[in-house]
């Protein structure tokens, strides 16, 4: 494919972690546009809990409209998932931007106000314009667009027989993880939480401690999905199959394998969040249909069929921060003709190669740092490169978050690995030797 020229003026839709590193490239005229009063994107909290009228059940499909946003006098905002108690799941040493480092002293896994304050830091330089109070619409014309509004907006409530009379009979029962604020909604209350992958994982062990015994965990496949290990609490929570139908009498639940529970109080579905992008509804071919992924893109970054188009954070299961710099690095290279992408046909069959081999696996930073440099001209950011040290944290950070949740309270006190008892230089010197790992990490 020829290189891309004349690209001055970019547009990028979102100013969350990566419509920031999107804007930091700073090679051409940026304008991003973005629906919340500030930057921050799905760290944005909402503490106090509104449902916005377009929350339906089930939800299968994606949304082909925008969130309308909740107006308080003047003020208006846009419904985040973030919970009151939310920490990360990946330590700060890792999630950083590579030019900008968190607080010192920050916790290991910080609470969500610490990476609200980090992002409005990284953003002091950028200029941000939006008029959503006036609702004055406006045509701007731009010679790209790079698409950075994230995929935890939409959720997915699957579409489980009784739901939707359950759901009319008993209005206040089910909710999904991205309406959850805090646990003592759930006091003494006969829960379901519906998945057990990170949110699932993280909200189960935070509502089992005030809800009946023992909180039930549904699991599809009887087992995990999240790289977090669940909590093992035997007396508190239970392990138990999909729900096969939802029974208005008794406010009951079958599961598949027959077993039947009444008087349930409360049903969290932790099934995670659609793709959805309501502003592209008009783009043929399409970027979604079923919301399970994104399609017709080239790296999971270009929209082949017209390259101009970009996405950045499309991936799951990885570190967002440092993965937008590296997307945000290799899409301002390929804009400004320093960086040549395939032939169309080729972006099509790597596509489909991909629907066979499925995802890009832990190496795919280090493979967009290589690609972004495959040129003579390497002028512009220089995004994150992770060497021995980072991939050890990486491989190692279930473990660590397991170390850390042991804690309780006291893990916001720990701001290093090595309070944990991870020590990469012992790590490799052990590893070298073919000894044990550390004791700290036995003990878990």
């Amino acid at each position: 494919m020829a290189p891309m020229a004349n690209i001055q003026k970019v547009c990028v839709i979102g100013a969350g972690p990566g419509g920031l590193a999107a804007a930091k490239q700073k090679t051409f005229h940026i304008g991003i546009f973005e629906q919340q009063e500030t930057v921050g994107g799905v760290w944005c909290a909402t503490p106090e809990l509104t449902v916005n009228e377009n929350f339906s059940l089930p939800r299968t499909e994606p949304s082909l409209v925008p969130n309308k946003p909740v107006w308080e006098g003047d003020h208006f905002k846009f419904i985040s998932p973030v919970y009151d108690i939310l920490d990360t799941n990946i330590p700060h040493t890792l999630m950083n931007y590579s030019d900008q480092e968190f607080p010192k002293g920050s916790s290991l896994f910080p609470q969500h106000p610490v990476v609200r304050e980090y992002l409005e830091r990284y953003a002091d330089d950028v200029l941000i314009s939006r008029d959503i109070a006036s609702k004055k619409e406006t045509t701007s014309l731009f010679d790209a667009v790079v698409v950075a509004n994230g995929h935890y907006d939409d959720p997915f409530i699957p579409d489980i027989p009784g739901l939707e009379t359950f759901n009319k009979a008993h209005s206040n029962v089910i909710s999904h993880s991205k309406l959850h604020r805090r646990s003592n909604d759930y006091n003494n209350k006969k829960v379901i939480v519906v998945g057990n992958s990170a949110s699932g994982i993280d909200l189960s062990a935070q509502i089992s401690t005030v809800s009946q015994h023992p909180l039930l965990i549904s699991e599809k496949n009887g087992k995990s999905t999240s790289f977090i290990p669940p909590v093992d609490d035997s007396a508190a929570t239970e392990l138990v199959p999909e729900i096969e139908e939802l029974i208005v009498e008794d406010r009951s639940a079958r599961f598949k394998n027959g077993r039947v529970e009444k008087d349930i109080d409360s049903i969290v579905f932790c099934t995670g969040y659609m793709y959805s992008f309501p502003f592209l509804t008009s783009l043929e071919p399409k970027v979604v249909s079923s919301g399970e992924r994104a399609q017709n893109l080239y790296q999971q970054i270009f929209y082949h069929p017209m390259p101009t188009l970009s996405f950045i954070g499309l991936p799951q299961r990885t570190v967002p921060f440092p993965v937008s710099e590296s997307q945000a690095a290799v899409i301002a290279r390929v804009l400004s003709g320093r960086l040549t992408l395939p032939s169309q046909a080729d972006m099509r069959a790597w596509e489909d190669e991909q629907l066979v081999r499925k995802g890009a696996g832990k190496d795919f930073i280090r493979w967009l740092f290589h690609w972004m440099l495959n040129t003579s001209i390497t002028s512009g950011k220089i995004p994150p490169y992770w060497g021995e040290e980072k991939q050890w944290i990486r491989e190692s950070f279930p473990l660590i978050k397991v170390a850390s949740r042991n804690l309780g309270s006291e893990r916001h006190k720990v701001t290093s690995l090595e309070e944990l008892g991870f020590d990469f230089g012992k790590s490799k010197v052990e590893r070298a030797l073919d000894v044990e790992r550390p004791e700290a990490i036995s003990r878990l």
